[in-house]
């Protein structure tokens, strides 16, 4: 087992995979918040089950949710400024010299 870590890799890691980002995050949040209000009417039934913590679980991935959409927008916005600002960096100034 020793050998499978050892050394440097053999091959460079692919490049993140980035899509809608924002809406994947938004949407995942929306559905823990659905079920967690689906599931609140039966909130009898799952203290006598115990299985009161799947309406927990619920909630907290919602809330983590808001966490995490909060997080998603500040990277999209920084990652925007980041390009814009190599694009004003790449263009030349054409402004006039005095």
């Amino acid at each position: 087992m020793a050998g499978l870590f050892s050394g440097s890799p053999k091959h460079e890691a692919p490049e993140p995979l980035e899509g809608p980002v924002v809406a994947t995050i938004i949407g995942g949040t929306i559905l823990w918040f659905v079920l967690f209000l689906v599931q609140l009417p039966f909130y009898g039934w799952f203290d006598e089950h115990g299985h009161i913590w799947w309406l927990w679980t619920c909630l907290a991935g919602g809330g983590l949710g808001l966490i995490g959409i909060w997080y998603v927008r500040r990277r999209e916005a920084a990652l925007k400024r980041a390009r814009s600002e190599e694009t004003d960096d790449a263009e030349p100034d054409h402004s006039p010299a005095p």
